[in-house]
């Protein structure tokens, strides 16, 4: 039913770990293999290519439904429907920003200051980045003159001898403050998302399909980083625990047969988990379970 296009490069791995969580195991014949399949009836093609192809491709209609970020969307102005955000980058849970950088001792502070810079002819500025559409709606949008060049890598390496700026990605900025530069604007905040043909999601059949993946790959985010803890209690010690335990809703509570106290269970941070068991158990909680999760479905 839907043919589907999967980011290729620096994403690459956390989308396939994601679909596998998911249980939308992608196999290939091997690692350089363009074409791939699932096992879902839902899913009839499978391609990995370059995240910056992607919206172009969904947009003209080769693939029903993809997986991009919001800065390639931008960048390539392809008419494309998003039908969810994906939390998830290369190496973190957090967006990638689009963000504009210049050499730590330049005075530059905004891009209101940036003509101040320019070195290029004419007065323009020099800006290197892998962005230039996107760079050159910004730039011109705040009436800043400039000499966009499309940078293939190591952007941040092109201050000052090549250019005066860059425009590049981060997510955390470790990157461009080694190589001597300073964040001064951002461009955009960009998400990984699933992204659809136009024609495609007005089909309800396949706009069907498409929101039923989109529960398994965000139920598969959700989980991650959370455990389900269970436990017993006797009635009198109850309010003890509740009172410590946190939970994404109110725990689940029931009272255990014969009436010997009751069993709690709920779902909490992995990360609190080691502070958190021995409070329960000061309180009185006992036969403490923890267990790891696959999805979670709201």
């Amino acid at each position: 039913m839907l043919r589907l296009v999967l980011p290729k490069g620096s994403l690459e791995k956390a989308t396939l770990d994601l679909f596998a969580s998911a249980d939308l195991a992608v196999m290939r014949s091997s690692e350089v293999d363009y074409r791939a399949t699932i096992d879902d009836p839902r899913v009839d093609d499978v391609r990995i290519l370059r995240p910056q192809e992607i919206p172009l491709y969904v947009a003209d209609g080769l693939f029903d439904v993809g997986i991009t970020g919001r800065d390639w969307i931008e960048e390539r102005g392809s008419d494309v429907t998003s039908l969810g955000v994906l939390h998830y980058s290369k190496a973190t849970a957090k967006p990638i920003r689009v963000v504009l950088a210049v050499p730590f001792d330049s005075p530059v502070t905004s891009v209101a200051d940036l003509a101040t810079t320019a070195t290029g002819e004419g007065g323009a500025l020099r800006v290197s980045t892998e962005y230039p559409e996107l760079t050159r709606r910004y730039l011109e949008a705040h009436g800043v003159s400039a000499e966009v060049s499309l940078s293939y890598g190591a952007t941040e390496a092109k201050v000052p001898d090549i250019a005066d700026c860059v425009v590049e990605i981060t997510e955390t900025g470790r990157a461009l403050r080694a190589a001597g530069l300073k964040i001064v604007e951002t461009l955009l905040v960009s998400h990984t998302e699933l992204i659809a043909n136009p024609a495609a999601a007005k089909d309800p059949e396949k706009r069907h399909a498409m929101q039923q993946l989109l529960t398994l790959l965000q139920g598969a985010l959700e989980a991650r980083g959370k455990v389900l803890v269970k436990l017993n209690v006797a009635a009198e010690q109850l309010p003890g625990v509740i009172e410590v335990l946190p939970s994404l809703r109110s725990p689940t509570v029931s009272e255990l047969f014969g009436g010997g106290g009751y069993a709690v269970e709920t779902v909490v941070p992995k990360s609190e988990i080691n502070v958190l068991i021995p409070a329960l158990k000061d309180r009185g909680a006992m036969d403490i379970i923890e267990l790891s999760l696959s999805k979670i479905v709201h």
